[in-house]
């Protein structure tokens, strides 16, 4: 009888004949480890699985009673520490012969670091120079010591250098420095409360005791720990080095503060051939990073992560599947293997149909800020230009001043200018207006008492004939060279900007492989109910990461098969946000600094995310500004002819604002009696209040009072024409202030005021913001090209290195996170990886992108989705905070290699955050996943703490995607709840009236192959799977795999619920006509009270193109260009 048959034989056994077995494992460790808060989190998730059940060998049963009185089990982890038995542990696995996680006499050569460093050098492992120096042997060492150099056995170590006792358990180790370093050592030690070292004026090194002596490896101030479960899974992090000041660095909570890291290739290998080496699959080791290269320096054995939910989960699904994929057939358990870690990442595409999902880029716009604010400022003073000369801007003709030091001194001459005015005492009204103006760099430069880089820069621009003649009152200034001071402020990441980037972070695990598969262990029984299931899932004690959305992503991050990079361009907010965001997609822990550190890369060290572009951008942009300043300054309605001026493309959110302006001077003026009266109402608001400092995010009275008058100053200038410029700023600061201080505005004239502000300046910005970046598409084009070539160049980069296999930098010198194919024997399908890209960036840079895909020629005329995709896009009014762009690139393992049809792209878009206040907007869709639900599930927001955790417990696992489930004629956004520590919230689901299941049935286009695909879960074809077997090549995927993880798919949706948050993520409404009009407002709901506004989901805007098709497209759109390509990886 074959294999399979077998296997059919025991999965069909009666259920009276397996019910009730489960796989009993065994933990046999001393109390004080099998009690710690790491294996309690890791056990009850072990629990989870419903064939394990957990058994701990008490302390004293270990130490006293003979091996036969132990407790039986199949399976045993069993480890040593101080006081532990491993003889008897070793007896007894010899006696009951379990299935053993780690290896028990291996733990003894884990006991001496002899036998460590012995291993590691006999698998070639790379480790610091060392010799042992053993006075146990009965042959004494040769041994030397001089004062700044010891020799042990001929060979010399010169200090600093570190001596380690050849007992493991023995944490004694002490580093020696040279004379030349004022000497002494430093004494390392096991942590003794905020204690691990602690420094020695001593010298000499020890005489008694047998040592293993190695050089000292120069690393950056901190240590590496790395984790192992199996072979394939590795968890790092980083904590502060105990060598470098011996205090232990500790949070609020008191726990050592450890950071995030992305392990390189080279490392993951090193994990694999440690957790092989020494036969443990649970195992720890450090690693040191210097001079370009990774030193293992201790292998510690079974260790855990310390805090680490995601952690925690992932070792408990890791050990459950290990365990019962060993011994599920020898005790005739009916367990359905999961996906697995070694599988290709399969994932269901928009169009129905299971392919294996490549890459993903995503450009996304930064979060929430506080408002922007800008002066300029001309001065001549030599001290302006010695610091000009001293940063090389006679070079490029500007400079950029954001470091600490610079900025002081920036406010040093700032205060001693005010000084020489002062005594000068002169009343020219030009001395007066420079004073005014100087006065405004020093208040703004002595803001918040510290300079930290992020919340203010100056730039300095060398006029070599002074300002130019249109700015008024200086019109009459000497000709002279001099330098423009343009001082920047504001614009820093509001704390709900930093929840909006960790909450889509989280929800974009979801389009990952096993990012639908939310329950521990695998496939649930047939016979649980939903609620069951969800609450087993979710109920543990931690109440984030377990069971949440998108676990598959995080486990993929931690193995060998996701290649991970975050770029973001060097505004501080941006770098907030993406670090913001990395945290809520890895699931990370802490403060956002040390990530930004660690995971988030500055892309404008080669021009990909800045606007240092060409200059024929510059000259359009001018151009297009002008012509804007001109037709808004007419005093009198549109006619047609200005509305084709204004808006040749027939975009229709700019036809709308242009028909609620009518009189563009009329409008500005009704803005500008609104900022006066506002203006009137904020030292009311103050005094109403009692002068307390009640604005959002720590805003004194007196910078909201300076910039709104800053505003009215600005927007009508001396000359009297409208500064057309200033409508982005304004539609900013009321924007900010209708959204986060409305409790203090309402209510009262100041709301009713601010709500008409709102309302008519937006419908200025709708058409000056979007046609600044060009009013005819040629104009749009050229702008946009000089924006974002360098980008684009970047983008088909990354989409092309997943067809020819690499050819970076990076993929060269071995950087790339993933694991190299050239050293994996043993790894499954190691070329198989996720590919990942985020780019994070500002508005212009969106703004950029989406003009050359919509408008550059992507999708030629007579495409029925594109049309509706560009009708869609033309009613986007703005693109907000969060707004993103993702391309994914997908792969058909059934397809030939050569075809065309082997490699699927599909282009999504959100326009990010909602608008806070409701505009006329006409009625539509929101964004819903094809394929996924038939009912609409309306999101809330604004619980409390106690209710929001409640419902948490109740979210129901993620649906799996089956073609008779339709989308809605609406959709949802991705809401961010109120309580920061809770995950997104639902309303119950609300079932949809058959006929218009019916109607959406009809009205969206259905996959062929995906209904074929369907019929071959069932029965699947032999012509298939036969041209799967024969088929050898790179991506090829066995046809009994394909067709078992499909059959998997298909089983896990019939059993899970459809009320899912990553049924948030994507819809196909746009494309699939569902909707002729597609919704931009908050699904109706319109409260501005919520802090935390939904995003809005992400929407297919094509999902049949092909990576040729797309290929060529970049290809043309930047054939030419000069932009800097940056396109190392």
């Amino acid at each position: 009888m074959d294999d399979d048959s077998e296997e059919d034989n025991w999965i069909e056994m009666d259920e009276d004949e397996w019910e009730g077995k489960q796989v009993i494992v065994g933990i046999c460790a001393m109390e004080k480890k099998t009690h710690s808060k790491p294996m309690t989190e890791i056990l009850t998730r072990l629990e989870e699985f419903e064939y394990i059940k957990t058994v701990i060998f008490p302390e004293s049963v270990i130490l006293k009673d003979p091996v036969e009185d132990w407790p039986v089990c199949d399976c045993l982890i069993a480890f040593h520490s101080v006081g532990f038995p491993l003889d008897k542990s070793i007896a007894y696995a010899k006696l009951r012969q379990p299935f053993i996680i780690n290896n028990l006499a291996a733990q003894f050569d884990i006991q001496d670091r002899r036998q460590v460093y012995n291993i590691l050098s006999t698998e070639r492992i790379e480790l610091p120079r060392y010799t042992v120096l053993d006075r146990d042997g009965p042959v004494m060492p040769d041994f030397e010591e001089d004062d700044d150099h010891v020799v042990v056995n001929g060979v010399t170590f010169n200090k600093p250098f570190v001596e380690k006792p050849v007992d493991a358990e023995d944490h004694n180790i002490i580093i020696y420095y040279p004379a030349s370093a004022g000497g002494g050592s430093q004494r390392l030690f096991r942590k003794i409360g905020s204690r691990s070292s602690v420094y020695s004026p001593e010298s000499s090194v020890r005489k008694v005791g047998s040592y293993i002596y190695e050089d000292f490896m120069a690393t950056d101030g901190t240590d590496v720990k790395v984790y192992t479960v199996g072979p394939d899974y590795a968890h790092a992090e980083a904590r502060k080095s105990p060598a470098l000041d011996g205090k232990v660095e500790r949070n609020s909570e008191g726990k050592e503060v450890r950071y995030p890291v992305i392990l390189s290739n080279k490392e993951k290998l090193i994990a694999r051939k440690v957790c092989l080496a020494f036969k443990q699959m649970v195992c720890g080791f450090d690693l040191l990073r210097a001079n370009g290269k990774s030193y293992v320096c201790d292998v510690n054995g079974f260790s855990f992560v310390k805090n680490s939910y995601k952690y925690y989960d992932d070792c408990a699904k890791i050990l459950g599947n290990m365990i019962l994929r060993e011994l599920a057939p020898a005790l005739h358990i009916p367990w359905t293997m999961p996906f697995q870690l070694d599988d290709p990442p399969i994932v269901p595409t928009t169009v129905g149909k299971m392919m294996e999902l490549r890459c993903v880029v995503a450009v996304i716009r930064h979060g929430d800020r506080t408002p922007k604010q800008k002066m300029k400022l001309e001065v001549r003073h030599p001290k302006f230009f010695d610091i000009f000369e001293r940063m090389d801007g006679y070079k490029t003709g500007h400079v950029k001043l954001k470091k600490p030091n610079h900025l002081q001194e920036v406010l040093d001459i700032v205060r001693f200018l005010l000084k020489e005015i002062e005594k000068g005492g002169g009343s020219n009204e030009v001395i007066e207006e420079k004073k005014t103006k100087l006065e405004q760099v020093r208040y703004v430069l002595e803001m918040y008492g510290h300079f930290s880089g992020i919340n203010r820069k100056v730039q300095l621009k060398y006029q070599p004939k002074g300002r130019p003649n249109s700015t008024s009152s200086e019109d009459d200034c000497p000709k002279d060279p001099s330098l423009l001071l343009i001082l920047k402020w504001g614009g820093e990441l509001t704390p709900n900007g930093r929840i909006q980037a960790e909450e889509l972070g989280k929800v974009f695990r979801c389009m990952y492989p096993g990012g639908q598969d939310l329950l521990i262990g695998g496939l649930p029984p047939a016979t649980d109910s939903p609620d069951d299931r969800s609450t087993r899932a979710t109920s543990m004690s931690n109440g984030e990461f377990s069971g949440t959305q998108g676990l598959g992503f995080l486990r993929l991050h931690s193995t060998y098969r996701h290649d991970l990079k975050i770029y973001a361009s060097d505004e501080g907010r941006v770098q907030m946000t993406a670090a913001a965001f990395a945290k809520g997609l890895l699931a990370l822990e802490g403060e956002l600094t040390p990530i930004l550190v660690q995971m988030v890369k500055s892309a404008n060290t080669n021009g990909l995310l800045d606007n240092d572009c060409e200059q024929s951008k510059y000259t359009t942009l001018n151009k297009v500004k002008s012509k804007l300043h001109e037709i808004l300054q007419q005093d009198g309605d549109f006619s047609l002819d200005d509305e084709k001026d204004l808006n040749p493309g027939n975009k229709i959110s700019v036809e709308n604002a242009l028909r609620f302006i009518g009189n563009p001077v009329k409008c500005c003026k009704h803005v500008y009696s609104l900022i006066q009266e506002l203006n009137i109402l904020i030292p009311l608001l103050q005094e109403e209040h009692g002068g307390q400092q009640v604005l959002y995010h720590s805003e004194t009275w007196d910078l909201m009072a300076r910039r709104w008058a800053k505003l009215e100053k600005d927007f009508l200038p001396k000359h009297g024409d409208f500064d057309i410029s200033k409508i982005p700023d304004i539609y900013d600061c009321i924007k900010y202030d209708v959204q986060h201080n409305r409790s203090i505005l309402e209510p009262g004239p100041a709301w009713n005021t601010a709500i008409q502000l709102y309302t008519y300046v937006k419908n200025l910005a709708d058409v000056v913001i979007p046609q600044e970046y060009g009013i005819n598409i040629e104009e749009k084009l050229t702008i946009s090209q000089g924006i974002c070539t360098p980008l684009l160049k970047k983008i088909r980069a990354d989409l092309q290195r997943n067809v020819n296999g690499g050819g970076s930098k990076e993929d060269e010198d071995g950087t790339v996170n993933r694991l190299n194919p050239r050293y994996s024997s043993g790894v499954s399908s190691p070329g198989r990886h996720v590919r990942t890209r985020l780019y994070f960036t500002s508005e212009s840079h969106i703004h950029s992108l989406l003009t050359v895909l919509m408008h550059g020629g992507l999708v030629k005329g007579g495409d029925e989705q594109w049309t509706r995709a560009m009708e869609y896009v033309s009613l986007v009014s703005e693109l907000n905070y969060m707004t993103q762009i993702v391309i994914m690139l997908y792969e058909d393992p059934t397809k030939d290699p050569s075809s065309e049809e082997r490699f699927h792209v599909e282009l999504h878009f959100s326009p990010g955050v909602n608008c806070c206040v409701d505009k006329d907007l006409p009625p539509g869709p929101g964004f819903r996943p094809h394929s996924r639900n038939n009912e609409h599930i309306p999101v809330i927001a604004g619980r409390g703490r106690q209710e929001g955790q409640e419902h948490s417990r109740r979210l129901k696992p993620l649906p799996s995607f089956r073609e008779s489930e339709e989308t809605s004629p609406t959709s949802d956004q991705i809401r961010i709840p109120s309580n920061v520590d809770s995950i997104l919230d639902l309303h119950p689901p609300t079932p949809k009236p058959k006929t218009q299941s019916k109607r959406l049935e009809e009205g969206r286009p259905r996959s062929l192959e995906h209904e074929s695909q369907i019929t071959n879960l069932e029965t699947p074809s032999p012509v298939c799977h036969s041209t799967l077997e024969k088929r050898g090549h790179r991506g090829s995927l066995p046809g009994n795999k394909m067709t078992n993880y499909l059959k998997f798919l298909q089983e896990l949706a019939l059993r899970q619920p459809s009320n899912s948050i990553a049924s948030h993520l994507f819809s196909t409404a746009v494309i699939s006509g569902s909707s002729s009009v597609p919704n931009l407002q908050s699904n109706g709901t319109g409260d501005t009270r919520n802090d935390y506004p939904g995003i809005r989901s992400l929407e297919t805007l094509h999902n049949s193109l092909s990576l040729r098709q797309l290929d060529t497209f970049l290809g043309n759109i930047t054939a030419g260009s000069n932009g800097k390509n940056g396109v190392n990886d």
